[in-house]
């Protein structure tokens, strides 16, 4: 199980826990579970079961779910991404992605694409990976960017606001 501290400036300033755990289906395929429990409230704010398809041959997914979150929304979800390697080895890509929230009667929807350029710097320093993001939100019109270190990472947008994660 993947377990991470999520902290942000521009949700509550309260401490999140998230936990996901990934069950193999088959070998490109498995069922996602995942929660957060906000530590203010003392209650889980969302959680979300997907099933995620991987095809590598061509450096995409796609998953298809149900998520519930803290306004008691129970909502479909469909999401993909696909990676267009840059670099021969792979480390400088740029990424699409993509996903759609509908409500149980699907009327309303909401939904988000992003294109981003991504740079793995391995062995940065002796034992550090560093990963680096730009991006840019589509239909809010938002760029955005990512520093990733090991377990650390940081996402903050031009609009001022920003998270920072830890993985356990």
């Amino acid at each position: 199980m993947e377990t991470s501290l999520r902290y942000g400036g521009s949700s509550s300033n309260s401490l999140r826990i998230h936990a996901k755990e990934k069950l193999p289906i088959d070998s490109k395929t498995f069922f996602q579970v995942h929660g957060e429990l906000d530590t203010e409230v003392g209650r889980p704010n969302y959680c979300s079961a997907l099933v995620r398809h991987f095809y590598p041959e061509i450096s995409a997914s796609l998953g298809v779910g149900l998520q519930y979150d803290q306004d008691e929304k129970f909502r479909y979800t469909v999401r993909g991404k696909k990676s267009f390697p840059i670099s021969s080895s792979g480390l400088v890509s740029l990424n699409v992605k993509g996903r759609c929230d509908s409500d149980k009667e699907f009327q309303e929807r909401k939904g988000r694409a992003a294109a981003e350029l991504s740079w793995s710097l391995l062995n940065f320093k002796d034992g550090q990976d560093v990963r680096l993001r730009v991006g840019y939100e589509m239909f809010e019109k938002v760029p955005y960017m990512q520093v990733r270190e090991n377990n650390w990472t940081l996402n903050a947008d031009i609009n001022g606001k920003w998270n920072v994660r830890f993985d356990l």
